[in-house]
């Protein structure tokens, strides 16, 4: 009697599954245009840009973003969180979908949420089944389950490369693995080339409110021409979107006659990505007489930390390096590798945000660039609030 009432019951969970995949089929099937985007650096900036395309071009779009916050944004581009009572788990794209379905969405753009490689393809073969891929780049980063090399890294996004659709993508050194997934899956493979991004003036670029990357950019762009959305208002529409928390942010503040420049490059971190916006401030505010590098570490992240010590020497012709969040330990030990004594850092490992910043305030000079640096995660997002709600507004007198 046992078994069978066991035998029964999986019969009923198996019919139960059964219904619940058909029923995600169907929803799917309502959706024409569904876009899967996935990539190491970049991928909520892109899945806002092409949103914001999609509904300038009179597209009914929804889309979802997994990055520093999970949003999805609905098609007249207010924003709501994402329930998530047991955190995040790649089955909540299933509630995505019932929604853009049941609001008659003729687009979807969804950030892809794997990591795993065997996840990859799951969340694109199972959940998503997308008309269009877009990989932004793959980098070297989430090593210790992606990699252990950037190749690697390559080969694992390329899981989620859909089933006789389109990739597009940014990526230039790993493109023989994309292409090679391409060909196999019967998907056209459509690069972003280095006149994509010569198009993308610095004109263009300076009508965002925030400091938007060439290459999202193009990549975008590139994506919307082929869903027949003009340039123009393509450009308009991701002008006027709200860009992701973790965007690349500037933020100067008076503070009691100090003048100082905080730039969020929280969100990058991978060393390639972290140091190409370190350039790009220093190229920027370099003439300041104090230049503070700060990193947001985390205990949990500790191959990510130990890369950034171990494979970056931009941050050592800093005046001073502040070590906030937790897990200064690695960071310090490769460092100490590297002949770089404890001594040379400044630990702001505390539970109150403020006296993170005060540290951070102790060490500025009359000019000074501070840049932000590792994870948005945890303390970091609440550090780019603090020197964002202290910020001089264009306009007043500083």
């Amino acid at each position: 009697m046992a078994i069978e009432l066991l035998a029964a019951a999986a019969g009923t969970l198996v019919a139960l599954g059964l219904v619940e995949t058909i029923g995600h089929r169907r929803r799917l099937r309502q959706i024409p245009t569904r876009i899967h985007v996935s990539g190491t650096r970049g991928k909520s900036s892109v899945t806002r840009l092409i949103a914001a395309g999609l509904r300038e071009g009179g597209i009914v779009t929804a889309a979802k973003t997994t990055g520093t916050l999970a949003r999805m944004i609905l098609p007249d581009a207010r924003e709501v969180p994402i329930f998530r009572p047991r955190g995040p788990n790649i089955v909540e794209q299933t509630r995505v979908v019932a929604t853009a379905a049941d609001l008659a969405c003729q687009a979807l753009v969804l950030e892809c949420m794997a990591l795993q490689p065997e996840l990859h393809w799951l969340s694109e073969d199972k959940l998503v089944r997308a008309t269009h891929g877009v990989i932004t780049n793959a980098r070297a980063d989430h090593l210790d389950v992606m990699g252990p090399t950037e190749a690697d890294v390559a080969r694992c996004l390329a899981g989620m490369i859909p089933i006789g659709g389109v990739l597009v993508t940014a990526e230039e050194r790993h493109l023989d693995i994309l292409r090679e997934a391409c060909e196999d899956r019967k998907t056209e493979l459509s690069p972003v080339t280095a006149e994509d991004r010569a198009r993308v003036s610095d004109e263009e670029l300076a009508g965002f409110t925030h400091v938007e990357h060439r290459d999202n950019v193009a990549l975008a762009l590139k994506l919307l021409e082929r869903l027949d959305v003009p340039r123009d208002v393509a450009l308009r529409g991701m002008y006027a979107g709200s860009p992701d928390p973790g965007a690349l942010t500037e933020h100067r503040v008076d503070f009691f006659g100090r003048d100082v420049l905080f730039v969020n490059a929280f969100a990058a971190n991978d060393p390639e990505s972290t140091e190409k916006i370190w350039n790009m401030a220093i190229e920027r505010h370099g003439h300041r007489e104090k230049i503070i590098a700060v990193f947001n570490l985390r205990a949990d992240r500790p191959s990510r930390t130990q890369q950034l010590a171990r494979d970056t020497t931009f941050w050592h012709g800093a005046d001073h390096v502040v070590l906030m969040g937790s897990g200064a330990y690695h960071f310090v030990r490769e460092a100490g590798r590297r002949g770089i004594g404890p001594g040379q850092f400044v630990y702001a490992e505390h539970d109150q945000l403020v006296d993170v910043f005060e540290d951070i305030i102790e060490l500025c000079g009359p000019s000074t660039l501070v840049i932000g640096m590792a994870n948005i995660g945890e303390l970091g997002l609440g550090l780019v609030r603090l020197f964002k709600n202290r910020r001089h507004l264009e306009g007043e007198p500083c």
